[in-house]
């Protein structure tokens, strides 16, 4: 059980926490569209599922069924949110905000997914209009995890077609963990090295930009490639970079969360001045501040004994 030692929740926080249990956290709430044929559609081919139940009414009719219908699984997805509603305010704040904020007080900052269990009803079929209701089942004790001590909070999601009779229900569970201390830094991921772009690397740990040029034509090419695609020669050697270019186009990334970086983060695709791009972290800039044809050097980034590579900074300003 938590305890307070000065830095975690005070007195009452077990007894806060349980009183979420039963509590509902999202009110019946309608999917934006009614079950359709072309929404199965695109999950089908999504998923590879060739059951033509789903697709071809004449084929459902020979089972029994009076039409097609949708894949079972496909229930959660009726009544996701869609993208507009995950980057547009709430007009309010919900009973979730309330127990992810509790969670957070104690610790609890990180989420991972760990299992779900549907129970499904009936089918359901093109015109049927779903909506979902949320409860919390239960928030576990604190428990010891690979990932560090938290806590397993088991949801339960009601479904119900446009007559309000349960059509499927789902016990979702999920982990809310402190995330374990780290002896040391996270290393950067490792690049995939093979024969046709060692030299890349290679070249990186000695501080060098090398591009790789067609020993026939003469062309330079990035990425590294065992084929010329201009004149199809196999015969190729290495140039030098300069490391000046300008940025081509760029993203700033703040997802997927990764411990070996720093988010968010630039991702730039540069053009170099020898003519073929590179794409590349910028760095000594803020996201903001980042447009494209900003003037950009090269600088390295030893990320540890193994692993060098080239990153981009703006060029610095000339005197006028």
């Amino acid at each position: 059980m938590s305890g307070h030692d000065g830095t975690g929740p005070g007195p009452g926080y077990e007894e806060r926490l349980q009183a979420f249990t039963g509590r509902e956290l999202r009110p019946r709430t309608p999917a934006q569209d009614p079950v359709n044929q072309p929404m199965i559609r695109h999950w089908t081919e999504a998923m590879g599922d060739t059951n033509p139940v789903y697709t071809d009414p004449a084929a459902a009719r020979a089972t029994g069924r009076t039409g097609v219908v949708a894949p079972a699984s496909m229930v959660q997805a009726w009544t996701m949110r869609g993208y507009a509603a995950t980057v547009s305010p709430p007009a309010a704040r919900t009973a979730f905000d309330e127990l992810a904020d509790l969670l957070d007080e104690g610790g609890y900052s990180s989420v991972v997914a760990t299992d779900s269990e549907f129970t499904f009803e009936r089918e359901l079929t093109p015109g049927d209009h779903v909506a979902v209701r949320e409860t919390v089942e239960s928030i576990s004790g604190e428990k010891k995890t690979g990932l560090g001590v938290g806590r397993f909070v088991t949801t339960l999601k009601t479904y119900t077609d446009q007559h309000g009779e349960t059509v499927a229900t789902q016990r979702w569970r999920t982990l809310r963990f402190r995330p374990a201390a780290r002896s040391r830094p996270a290393p950067r991921p490792r690049p995939a090295i093979n024969r046709d772009n060692a030299f890349f690397f290679d070249g990186a740990k000695q501080h060098r930009l090398l591009i790789q040029r067609c020993a026939a034509c003469a062309a330079l090419r990035h990425p590294p490639g065992p084929c010329c695609p201009r004149c199809n020669s196999l015969e190729w050697d290495t140039v030098e970079a300069s490391g000046r270019g300008h940025v081509y186009s760029f993203v700033v990334n703040h997802h997927p969360r990764h411990p070996a970086f720093d988010l968010p983060y630039v991702v730039a695709v540069v053009e170099l001045a020898e003519g073929t791009r590179l794409i590349t972290n910028l760095t000594g800039v803020a996201p903001e501040d980042v447009g494209v044809g900003m003037p950009v050097v090269l600088d390295w980034l030893d990320a540890d004994p193994d692993l060098t590579l080239p990153v981009l900074r703006p060029a610095p300003t000339e005197a006028p």
